[in-house]
């Protein structure tokens, strides 16, 4: 039995052992370049980002004690998530204190049980997700249901003097147990 040469003639065309060997050289670079770009863009993208800060409105438009929904698109989002960049926080201005500073208390619009989006009912005064359950007291604490803990705590801000005071919050993301959206988070993180 004779050996084929893997070279072609001079100056002719490729033999065919030496086309086949190309083509799956090629076709292998796309696979590895198919299975590896997701992969880097994972590693890439779990670097630590900026914190963005989203503005909620003037202190003003919140009357204390009052509990209400406001909805923002998420500076975090990415262009592939819709209308899940479209996200909320309940918010409750809770008046000055002994310092004359502002104090508010931000929530998080997920139950966090499965994340649903909780609904406020003033008329209760509770906090009610309707997937599973899920009830929270208007302080945003546990009631009863499957949450494992209380609503999400939002950090918040308020900057500016006089009346052009205006409250901010951190661009908020979808919270998890792990990261609760608190200021500990931050520090540890």
């Amino acid at each position: 039995m004779q050996h084929e040469s893997t070279q072609g003639p001079p100056g002719g065309p490729p033999s065919r052992r030496t086309f086949f060997w190309w083509m799956t050289a090629g076709m292998s670079a796309v696979a590895a370049a198919v299975v590896g770009v997701p992969f880097i863009g994972y590693l890439v993208g779990t670097r630590k980002r900026k914190i963005d800060w989203v503005k909620l409105g003037p202190v003003s438009e919140y009357p204390t004690g009052v509990t209400r929904l406001k909805t923002l698109d998420n500076p975090l989002g990415q262009p592939w998530d819709g209308m899940a960049a479209h996200t909320g926080v309940y918010v409750r201005y809770l008046g000055k204190d002994e310092k004359e500073k502002d104090q508010f208390q931000v929530f998080a619009v997920n139950c966090a049980h499965l994340g649903c989006p909780v609904s406020w009912f003033p008329q209760s005064g509770l906090f009610m997700c309707p997937c599973h359950g899920g009830v929270y007291y208007a302080n945003g604490e546990h009631a009863s249901g499957p949450p494992p803990r209380g609503l999400f705590n939002c950090v918040w801000r308020v900057v500016g003097k006089g009346e052009k005071r205006r409250l901010e919050i951190q661009a908020p993301h979808f919270p998890t147990l792990q990261d609760t959206l608190s200021e500990d988070d931050e520090a540890t993180g």
